[in-house]
């Protein structure tokens, strides 16, 4: 049986909107050569256009997987001061859902060794799993994933887009409709709504006085 390899990373964390996107990339150890030359790198270094293309092209090579957390899960997590967890166990997820033999993991926690430990453990798993740092610039695999994870949080974007009728911006703290789009929610005292992400400081920071206490921490 041909050996598996896969990449896992994600996109979306340190947004304050919409959901935090887990993205992998399965393919036979003997087409990873494949990749440098169709020019997967760290998606963030890539335009949408670009993404969108590889994404495409990469269907050729192996199999894409994603798993979508929301905004409530991800408080909930924030809250504890457990998203590294979180993820972790979603990366343990995704493993679980293929047939790996090795696996390289794109590291959320400071010491990248840890991560990796942990990840394995969660998911019961006798597959080698490698976690280092900027594996998303480094290891083509990741590389691959990364696009992944990219391309389906762009779109989880673009149905939030449609679903709200208006521009709502990157979804990041630091893009200024996104600020908008939650300053104006928050101050409108609507119910709270399952696309923002209430454990942020931005909300903290954009809320009308008398609102719901939120950490005074920026997650990356």
């Amino acid at each position: 049986m041909p050996s598996k390899v896969l990449g896992i990373d994600e996109a979306g964390r340190g947004s304050v909107l919409g959901p935090l996107v887990v993205g992998g990339f399965l393919a036979e150890e003997s087409r990873l050569e494949e990749l440098r030359p169709l020019g997967v790198r760290d998606s963030k270094l890539l335009t949408r256009a670009r993404r969108e293309t590889l994404f495409d092209t990469l269907k050729a090579v192996g199999d894409q997987i994603a798993l979508e957390i929301p905004p409530a899960e991800i408080d909930v997590a924030v809250r504890q001061g457990k998203l590294n967890l979180l993820e972790a166990h979603t990366f343990a997820r995704l493993i679980r859902m293929t047939d790996a033999r090795e696996v390289f993991v794109d590291a959320c926690d400071p010491v990248a060794d840890r991560f990796g430990r942990r990840v394995k453990t969660l998911a019961r798993t006798h597959a080698r799993v490698i976690s280092r740092h900027k594996a998303d610039r480094d290891v083509p695999v990741v590389s691959a994933a990364s696009v992944v994870a990219k391309v389906c949080r762009d779109r989880a974007m673009d149905r939030l887009r449609r679903q709200l009728g208006v521009e709502c911006g990157s979804g990041y703290p630091s893009d200024q409709r996104t600020q908008a789009l939650v300053s104006g929610h928050l101050s409108s005292r609507a119910l709270p709504v399952n696309w923002l992400r209430y454990s942020w400081s931005t909300v903290e920071r954009l809320k009308p006085r008398g609102s719901l206490q939120t950490l005074d921490r920026e997650w990356p």
